[in-house]
């Protein structure tokens, strides 16, 4: 849908920092991809790897990771099971709910993610005047 009458309320500058923002974004992008393929592992595998990292105690599960990388179940459990396969994850029956597994990274899934995140971290922090220089033209 193509709404015109508030397409006026942007300026030529405003546009031009919204490209550059998304620029930006899929540089990033391209970067962690490259990374994680360089360690062996799909921007997808990257992610939930960190989702699982990041989770609460007791909160990572495929359901959590679905929500987290927003995929459907089906697809969210076959990568479980490939992160299970490259032995990069464990399960574990929940202590609270015998019926649900929670997902633990495993020592090989540690170091990988520490080397990717320190990587990543490095190139936000190269990012960030540049983003926020955007953002300010945004204002």
């Amino acid at each position: 849908m193509v709404v015109r009458a508030k397409d006026a309320l942007l300026a030529d500058d405003d546009y031009r920092a919204l490209a550059a923002f998304r620029h930006e974004i899929r540089r990033f992008q391209a970067f962690s991809e490259a990374h994680a393929g360089m360690l062996g592992l799909t921007p997808q595998q990257h992610q939930a790897l960190l989702a699982i990292r990041a989770a609460n105690a007791n909160q990572a599960t495929v359901g959590y990771i679905a929500e987290r990388l927003v995929l459907k179940a089906h697809s969210a459990t076959g990568l479980v099971d490939r992160l299970d396969a490259l032995g990069l994850i464990v399960r574990e029956v929940s202590p609270d709910d015998r019926r649900r597994s929670l997902l633990r990274l495993t020592a090989k899934a540690y170091d990988i993610l520490a080397s990717l995140s320190t990587m990543h971290r490095e190139e936000i922090r190269r990012l960030r005047p540049l983003l926020l220089e955007i953002f300010d033209k945004l204002d």
